[in-house]
């Protein structure tokens, strides 16, 4: 992109950018999960290690593979003790692997995501967990060391250098000043961040993983409770409670495990922080990562040779509305000082020019610190693969992340799917787990023992499928009446195991939840449970009679 210029071109990357890019590996997201985000406190059995379980599980299902196949994991959090990513990913598993623990502002789940490309780009593991969480408190963001220099101190003189500084929240404070300085700068108005907020608001009612649901009009938007002008209190995001979670892995990963149709290539990401401008120039929008944000944009659509008018869907970094509309400008989308006219064109929205923030933002899906970057990665993953439902972006080929902390970081990060071949080749795009958005599905009794068959199949698979040679499709229905599945296929190989939904097996295994715990836990024969009518088996019924070699032979207290 030309920043010197309203006109945006895409070019090839340079020759330097080519070389360094070829001694690296692709990366690609394999399995996406996460929970829905709550109102801080809301939930009970909401502790971080529930929440971190609950996500870490989808993404592993996702991907169709169990916890002992992920090799190393970073996991990122803002409120916690120094090693909570341990305790978190202990729920899954205790292997042994590395674990790093990262605190980046509300960069932290990208940054995490970026560290996990890191370790399998730089080919130091072929398969990785990124998993972020934050269990938050109600009400506005506040230091918690008094006894320290802040981290946000010169920050916080810059901005009472230039705006002042008023008996109000901080954060709130920043972005207004930016969302001011455009308006002085290039007449944006009130409206102009009213209409943002709107949209997200009205994008979110379609996200079962959405804290708020709610949709407002414009009125009622303006009218709320005033934040810091010009920002009301439906422009701000909240705090929150949830997890996200993503697997990468290599190239090689995905062709021996077969998920090719799955797999979302991560083109590039950029990290950049604080520049020098961030302070020197008494700028509102430049100390609340303007620079940063601008900076990191140039070189990505560099280095991939991508411009902004080739990305189709975007999640972006709406803790303001504010910094919404900044960061427009930032991006390339549209020129500096017209994001105004892109907003009134709805250039941001279904049927615009691009579709920003699907998931609702922050603004409205709410933003848990450490999860938020995981989260905007689930959401472009679903839009890549067609499975976002209401919220799907026609025709989504390439998709945009921008994730900012104050303090301070950006993350940016480009995607598209890694081999769309093997996509159109198939009958249309598989169901996965977070198809169905488990947030808001019964978790079945059922799914630790398929965890443990997930194990078995890593420490014996080979030997399984030397027994089997069949695959069998167990179809367990919830006391909700839904109906899950999962794919156990022993025909090849070292053998695998998926959830998802159309999934077609030689053995076909239909049973209650309740039914099928009983008889795994022996506290029902499977002949009784056939004959009275319980056990449902179609299809191959002789492999029937290999299940003894699959269903685990675990300790009851476990499962």
């Amino acid at each position: 992109i030309d920043v010197h210029s309203n006109t945006q071109t895409s070019r090839l990357p340079d020759f330097q950018t080519l070389d360094n890019m070829a001694s690296k590996r692709k990366v690609y997201v394999v399995g996406v999960g996460m929970t829905k985000f709550e109102k801080p406190g809301r939930r009970d059995d909401f502790d971080y290690p529930d929440m971190a379980k609950e996500a870490g599980t989808k993404a592993l299902q996702d991907a169709g593979i169990s916890y002992t196949q992920v090799e190393q994991a970073v996991v990122g959090y803002c409120y916690g003790d120094s090693t909570c990513g341990q305790r978190a990913l202990y729920q899954l598993g205790m292997t042994g692997i590395p674990i790093y623990n990262v605190n980046n502002a509300c960069a932290t789940g990208s940054s995490a995501l970026f560290l996990a490309k890191q370790l399998v780009e730089g080919r130091m593991a072929d398969c990785v967990m990124a998993l972020g969480f934050d269990k938050m408190e109600r009400g506005s963001l506040s230091a918690k060391y008094t006894d320290r220099i802040s981290p946000m101190d010169k920050h916080v003189e810059t901005l009472n250098d230039t705006y002042g500084i008023s008996p109000a929240p901080i954060t709130p404070q920043l972005f207004a000043a930016a969302g001011r300085e455009h308006m002085e700068k290039f007449g944006s108005s009130v409206d102009h961040f009213a209409k943002i907020a709107m949209k997200n608001h009205r994008h979110s009612a379609n996200n079962p993983y959405s804290q708020f649901r709610d949709v407002y009009t414009l009125d009622e938007i303006k009218n709320s409770r005033m934040v810091h002008e010009p920002l009301t209190k439906l422009q701000c995001c909240p705090t929150s409670d949830g997890s996200a979670a993503a697997i990468l892995c290599s190239e090689d990963y995905v062709r021996k495990h077969n998920l090719e149709r799955q797999a979302v290539e991560i083109v590039a990401m950029e990290m950049r922080t604080d520049f020098p401008s961030t302070f020197n120039e008494k700028s509102g929008m430049k100390l609340v990562g303007y620079d940063m944000t601008k900076t990191a944009a140039e070189n990505i659509y560099r280095k991939t040779g991508y411009s902004p008018r080739d990305v189709d869907v975007i999640e972006l970094h709406d803790c303001f509305s504010a910094n919404e509309l900044i960061t427009y400008e930032a991006l390339g989308l549209c020129p500096q000082g017209k994001a105004g006219e892109f907003i009134d064109r709805g250039d941001n929205t279904y049927g615009g020019k691009y579709v920003v923030n699907p998931s609702g933002g922050l603004i409205s899906k709410g933003h848990p610190l450490g999860a938020t970057g995981l989260a905007q990665c689930c959401e472009l993953c679903w839009q890549l693969r067609g499975q976002a439902e209401k919220r799907q972006v026609p025709g989504a080929k390439v998709a945009l992340q921008h994730n900012l902390g104050l303090g301070g970081a950006v993350v940016i990060a480009i995607y598209r799917m890694g081999f769309p071949n093997a996509v159109k080749g198939s009958n249309g795009p598989r169901s996965y787990v977070s198809m169905s958005h488990t947030g808001a599905t019964e978790t079945l009794k059922a799914e630790a023992v398929f965890e443990e068959i997930g194990k078995n199949i890593a420490k014996e698979g080979p030997a399984l499928v030397k027994k089997v040679k069949g695959s069998y499709l167990f179809k367990i229905k919830g006391s909700d009446g839904n109906v899950q599945e999962w794919l156990l296929d022993l025909k090849s190989g070292e053998g695998s195991l998926k959830k998802g939904a159309g999934l077609k097996g030689d053995c076909i295994i239909t049973m209650k939840d309740s039914d099928f715990m009983d008889l795994v836990l022996g506290k029902i024969g499977a002949q009784k449970a056939f004959f009275s009518g319980k056990l449902k088996i179609s299809g191959n019924t002789a492999l029937a009679m290999k299940l003894q070699n699959v269903i685990p032979k675990t300790p009851k207290a476990k499962l």
